[in-house]
């Protein structure tokens, strides 16, 4: 399956049914007055979460999506038939956003959550509805509403506990498959990973879900490279892993890179907490490793991890490292959660 993360939607719910003009006519009924019935409701466009998705390439294939009118009134008191309603089914974590692509209409991140994206029109009232004392025989109906036509975006956010960040061959796709059963493509040449990956890493008995986006250069955010892209996907994540391969010769410039380009991506992101690893220490020997490691702790400023994805050295420690900022994180969350479901 396709990985498609970001896609155009054209929508329109139906317009309301006419209300009718008629007249009762019966034998024997001389005077049977009006019995014009309403025209019936258009159909509403409504976006749904469905669990088992996990890409927006269906919306490839179809990107118009038009519910129907509702049908118009009729004789004998007969209110016409609502239009059916048109339901778009996202994954967890779709964001809807309007044709500025800035305005964000819904953040959807529950399975089974709803958001009305177009009412469709009322159904006009029949020549019945104005029957009075002073009107008997009333010979007007209203038109059904129009339906709400509009452009929409639909970008796909993973949901994700960890988020990978890295230059290209930084290791963070041979981190995830040592890690855990996800199988991304693993090469000797940059930008192996062209769309994000997610695993579920255990340790001690405790589960979470890493993500992996394609690497970043100097000049992403300018739209160099493909990471930029992808960046949305670790937005929501607790904690980053900022893994940095061991064998370069510039370290430190490879680490400032990528705080660089998390900086100009702007949000929170640059804000979030950040674990520091250096990877890749299997093919350094030990004066080497010293070296690199104090190179990488002078630019972070604080402590940094030894691992590498192939020997698997060091990886227990940056997972129990990565699952306790998970847990802080859930601390701090809960609160707010408490506080905002309270009402006095």
């Amino acid at each position: 399956m396709k990985f498609l993360d970001l896609a155009k939607v054209y929508i329109r719910s139906g317009a309301g049914g006419n209300g009718c003009v008629s007249f009762r006519r019966e034998k024997y009924m001389e005077y049977g007055g009006p019995d014009g019935g309403d025209g019936g409701r258009g159909g509403s466009v409504w976006v749904e979460v469905t669990e088992g998705l996990n890409t927006l390439i269906d919306f490839r294939y179809q990107q118009h999506f038009f519910a129907k009118n509702g049908q118009s009134g009729m004789g004998r008191q007969r209110t016409g038939k609502d239009g059916d309603d048109i339901v778009l089914r996202v994954p967890v974590g779709t964001e809807i956003m309007d044709e500025d692509q800035e305005t964000v209409l819904a953040d959807l991140t529950e399975v089974g959550e709803r958001f009305l994206l177009a009412k469709g029109g009322n159904g006009g009232f029949g020549n019945l509805h104005f029957k009075s004392a002073t009107n008997q025989a009333p010979r007007r109906a209203n038109s059904g509403q129009d339906g709400i036509e509009r452009t929409i975006w639909l970008r796909l956010k993973l949901i994700a506990d960890v988020g990978l960040l890295g230059l290209p061959n930084a290791g963070k796709s041979t981190f995830l498959s040592a890690t855990s059963n996800a199988r991304p493509k693993i090469a000797d040449y940059p930008f192996t990973t062209l769309h994000p990956n997610l695993g579920v890493v255990g340790i001690d008995g405790v589960e979470f879900v890493v993500a992996d986006i394609p690497g970043l250069i100097a000049g992403a955010h300018e739209g160099r490279g493909i990471g930029d892209r992808f960046l949305g996907h670790v937005e929501r994540c607790a904690v980053l892993l900022h893994l940095v391969d061991g064998t370069s010769e510039t370290i430190a410039e490879d680490y400032q890179t990528i705080i660089n380009e998390l900086e100009a991506y702007g949000g929170e992101l640059a804000q979030k907490p950040r674990i520091t690893a250096l990877n890749k220490v299997d093919s350094l020997d030990e004066e080497e490793r010293a070296e690199a490691k104090a190179a990488l702790e002078a630019a972070v400023g604080g402590p940094v991890a030894l691992m590498s994805g192939v020997s698997r050295e060091g990886l227990n420690e940056v997972l129990r490292a990565m699952r306790t900022e998970i847990d802080e994180d859930r601390l701090r969350q809960k609160p707010q959660e408490e506080q905002s479901a309270w009402q006095p």
